[in-house]
């Protein structure tokens, strides 16, 4: 499923690479590597501070010192199609937005909407989107507060770009943060992973073949606050893998950490419809992109309370143990294959999936 650090990803992804320093490329919206070097070398430098430098899903701060904490995150949505199976992008637009906020511990509370439109799209697909975050936000129980719209000439935009912010509250004692993972704790993933990117691939046409795989695309808040009624302090880091996957996800918190994240190939859950796509494309499962998973690192006396929190929880029910957190080698993810070697787990390095969210 993985591929060496030292070698190219396979079969139709990009080959590692060039630095690509004078010009934005493709690969520079992978959430992989490219991207994570564009922040660190423009992006940081710019805006440094504190808050930033944490380097989670969304901003942590309080208005004044012992006051209540807030998270604070914005998301830019660009996905083609606008209308794929099991979603859109305006469900994307909410639910990317609420799940920044609810892997921080934070319960979601307000949303912005900015919309690119282009000339000449059509009414009706507008409001379709707009029903659909509608219908979203009611799930998730977040509202959507204020908005901007803005038209561009034909050809300037693909129909339609979202941009979402969202503030959510953090309940007192709560600390959540890819700076967290310590050595002992186990890591769970909440399903199977990949059906999002291979959906949006699948609705495009542009490979000719049939599955029936629908996007995951859904609002987490509700699962991460039944894991945190479990066991509050000792869930540790929470993230979302959307783009570059679980095995870009699991890097940046063994980077964070400075932990080592040891994986169990056999463990981790993949569609049978995913991985076939993936085989025939030569695509890796661990690098596709997911809009409904979580990954909850956890104390290991605390495990299976949280395991069985999630089974009952809605999009929780194929919740499953997938490893492992030791103190070395740091910064690194490895797994154990099926053959039983062990095998580097590096992070996406160019793009595979392009504009899946």
């Amino acid at each position: 499923m993985t591929h060496d650090s030292t070698s190219n990803l396979p079969g139709a992804a990009c080959p590692l690479p060039l630095a690509h320093t004078d010009r934005i490329v493709m690969g520079h919206g992978s959430g992989g590597k490219m991207s994570h070097d564009l922040i660190a070398r423009l992006f940081i430098p710019a805006f440094d501070n504190p808050i930033l430098r944490a380097g989670d899903d969304a901003g942590v701060f309080a208005a004044s010192k012992g006051t209540a904490r807030y998270a604070l995150t914005t998301d830019c949505h660009v996905v083609t199609p606008l209308f794929f199976p099991g979603g859109d992008i305006g469900r994307l637009a909410v639910c990317g937005t609420v799940n920044d906020l609810a892997v921080m511990g934070a319960t979601p509370r307000y949303l912005t909407a900015g919309f690119i439109l282009e000339e000449g799209l059509e009414t009706a697909v507008l409001e379709q989107v707009v029903r659909s975050m509608q219908a979203a936000a009611a799930e998730a129980g977040i509202q959507i507060v204020a908005g901007d719209t803005k038209v561009v000439q034909k050809g300037s935009a693909d129909g339609l770009f979202i941009t979402t912010s969202g503030l959510g509250t953090i309940p007192e004692g709560i600390h959540i943060s890819g700076n967290n993972a310590r050595p002992g704790d186990v890591v769970i993933l909440s399903g199977p992973v990949g059906d999002h990117g291979i959906a949006v691939l699948a609705a495009r046409g542009e490979i000719e073949m049939e599955t029936d795989v629908q996007s995951d695309v859904a609002p987490l808040n509700r699962l991460v606050a039944a894991l945190l009624a479990a066991a509050a302090p000792e869930i540790h880091v929470l993230r979302d893998p959307t783009r570059g996957g679980l095995a870009t996800t699991l890097n940046e918190i063994a980077r964070q950490s400075q932990v080592c994240i040891h994986l169990n190939e056999a463990s981790i859950p993949v569609r049978p419809a995913v991985a076939a796509v993936c085989e025939m494309l030569g695509f890796d499962p661990l690098y596709v992109a997911n809009e409904g998973k979580l990954v909850a690192i956890v104390a290991p006396g605390q495990a299976e309370a949280v395991l069985s929190a999630m089974h009952q929880a809605p999009y929780g029910a194929e919740a499953v143990i997938i490893g492992e957190i030791t103190a070395a080698p740091n910064g690194r993810v490895l797994m154990k294959t099926a053959i039983g070697g062990t095998r580097i787990v590096d992070m996406l390095a160019g793009e595979m999936l392009p504009r899946i969210c």
